[in-house]
């Protein structure tokens, strides 16, 4: 009865060989045809900005504290990762991302008492589809455990600013207490927080992938650009 068990395993594991082989083969013939310098600028042209606050926070309404009431995670929200790479000497920056984000914010006499932002981590995505297919299968295993999550653990100001926001955070089935810094805009519509929270992969049971010609780093940042507009 244990011989026919083991045979999905195999069959797994073969596959998780295929999906990162193929991300080699792409990235050694790209390297190949235009150069690891030239390469490297190319990813790093692909590299998202880190998240900032909308110039004048104008998209928030009246300046102010955020309203008593729940608020949820709206339009032009997104989650993702930043991390260094070296390809044959040459540095190079790999964000990824994603807009599927949800979750909710309650504010009370001024405060932020409660708090959870979900994202859906297979729809996290770069420059390179292979890269992307080694993220999902192998890295962050999303057939497994497909959402990360942030929940608040402790009340925060609700009014604009720098802020450090206490909570738990999941990522591939791993809970941590963190304390993410953030930049906060608030105003009678709504707010904007934007977070980048530096990480070792390795805390969250992810390892990086080691290769001769790419070295990535075994820490990184994951990023937060959240719009909370009413629930109502």
């Amino acid at each position: 009865m244990a011989a026919p068990a083991a045979r999905p395993r195999r069959r797994h594991r073969r596959r998780t060989l295929v999906v990162w082989g193929a991300g080699v083969v792409v990235v050694l013939v790209a390297a190949a045809l235009v150069g690891p310098a030239v390469y490297a600028g190319l990813v790093n042209r692909h590299a998202d900005p880190v998240p900032s606050l909308s110039a004048g926070s104008t998209a928030v309404g009246t300046p102010g504290a955020l309203a008593d009431g729940r608020w949820t995670v709206g339009t032009g929200s997104f989650a993702g990762y930043r991390v260094h790479e070296v390809l044959q000497g040459h540095d190079a920056t790999v964000t990824g991302r994603t807009d599927q984000v949800s979750g909710t914010v309650t504010a009370s006499d001024g405060r932020v008492t409660a708090g959870t932002v979900t994202v859906q981590v297979a729809s996290v995505h770069t420059d390179e589809p292979p890269r992307d297919s080694y993220f999902r299968s192998t890295a962050l295993e999303t057939s497994r455990f497909p959402t990360a999550t942030f929940t608040l653990t402790g009340a925060v100001p609700a009014s604009s600013g720098s802020v450090s926001l206490p909570g738990r955070l999941t990522v591939h089935g791993v809970t941590r207490d963190v304390s993410i810094p953030a930049q906060v805009a608030t105003g009678a519509a709504g707010a904007q927080i934007v977070a980048s929270l530096p990480v070792t992969w390795a805390d969250f049971g992810v390892s990086a992938p080691r290769l001769p010609f790419v070295t990535v780093d075994d820490h990184g940042a994951i990023e937060l650009d959240l719009h909370l507009v009413s629930a109502s």
